[in-house]
């Protein structure tokens, strides 16, 4: 957890109170670890021949989460040219370091993964008190965010905000969850749906 706490102060520096802003960078690095974990227990799951448990699946669906909100925002914030070189520089280091992490220790990148939501949900808790200050214009939700999350057609960037942070706060549990499997050694997450003693318990 200090690595993700240390992470942090480099872009509060940066960044300050350009909320926007900041939460393009951090989609940009959100987007990573689900696609990266996907793709890893993929392969595993081929050279093995086993079914993977049910995991590419939740982590595909957070990858896809996680890339909306970043187009999300990319839609609000109109990034220059700068800041793409930026977002292109940060998401390649970060796809590779935790790429090297997952391979190694699947359950300590679950873990760093959660904390990373957890200061996530943080930041999109300031991002709503910049809001409700005034101090970023509450404007018309972009049609993206209107279609994905349902949202009604007069929604504001407050819900926005507020559905992402749900969103992030449920990427927090999950992956926390993940590392605990882990470390249990409770490999399939469809075991939890075998629960009736009349049928036998399936392994995969």
């Amino acid at each position: 957890i200090w690595a993700v706490k240390s992470a942090r102060k480099p872009t509060d520096i940066f960044f300050h109170n350009k909320y926007i802003h900041r939460s393009v960078m951090l989609e940009v690095v959100a987007a990573v670890p689900g696609m990266v974990g996907g793709l890893i227990r993929h392969i595993k799951s081929l050279q093995d021949m086993r079914h993977d448990g049910g995991w590419m699946g939740h982590l595909l669906h957070e990858a896809k989460n996680e890339h909306v909100h970043l187009m999300t925002w990319m839609e609000v914030s109109k990034p220059v040219m700068w800041e793409h070189a930026l977002i292109t520089t940060v998401q390649t280091g970060f796809f590779a370091v935790f790429s090297l992490l997952y391979m190694v220790s699947p359950r300590t990148a679950h873990r760093v993964v959660g904390y990373l939501e957890e200061e996530a949900v943080t930041s999109y808790t300031y991002f709503i008190g910049e809001i409700d200050a005034g101090r970023i214009e509450n404007v018309k939700a972009p049609e993206i965010a209107v279609a994905y999350w349902n949202l009604d057609p007069e929604s504001t960037l407050r819900d926005v905000v507020l559905a992402v942070r749900a969103d992030e706060a449920l990427h927090r549990d999950t992956n926390h969850h993940f590392s605990d499997r882990i470390r249990a050694k409770r490999k399939s997450l469809f075991e939890d749906m075998d629960t009736n003693s009349n049928k036998p318990h399936i392994k995969y």
